[in-house]
């Protein structure tokens, strides 16, 4: 079964800086576009990120371009997303996708992982 798994979520300050980990299970990351999603309780999931495996391109929510820093590592079959500068409105359950494409709408991806949570607090 194709798998991806989130980690390093956790408790971070304002202004702080947190580094999450999507890595894949039973499938090499390099072949798809990976994208990382965030959803807090009541709301539609948003996308936050993604990184072409075609071109390299990368993508960002206005909500943290410039705090936000997306990239692979196919030596390790791992997807990163660098959160810095972290504000309140950064908490939220964070996933990473896998699919064809960077596509915008979340239910395109054809494989999620199981969500790593992100809080902010003092």
């Amino acid at each position: 079964q194709l798998r991806l798994v989130e980690s390093g979520g956790g408790l971070v300050q304002p202004g702080g800086s947190l580094r999450l980990s999507c890595a894949a299970s039973r499938f090499i990351l390099e072949n798809y576009a990976i994208a990382w999603f965030r959803q807090i309780p009541g709301k539609a999931r948003e996308g936050v990120s993604c990184i072409s495996h075609t071109d390299g391109r990368k993508t960002y929510a206005d909500s943290v371009k410039g705090r936000f820093t997306i990239s692979r590592d196919n030596a390790e079959n791992t997807v990163y997303l660098q959160m810095d500068d972290v504000k309140p409105d950064d908490a939220a359950e964070y996933f990473c996708a896998a699919g064809g494409i960077c596509y915008t709408n979340p239910s395109d991806f054809l494989v999620w992982g199981q969500g790593t949570q992100v809080a902010v607090s003092t």
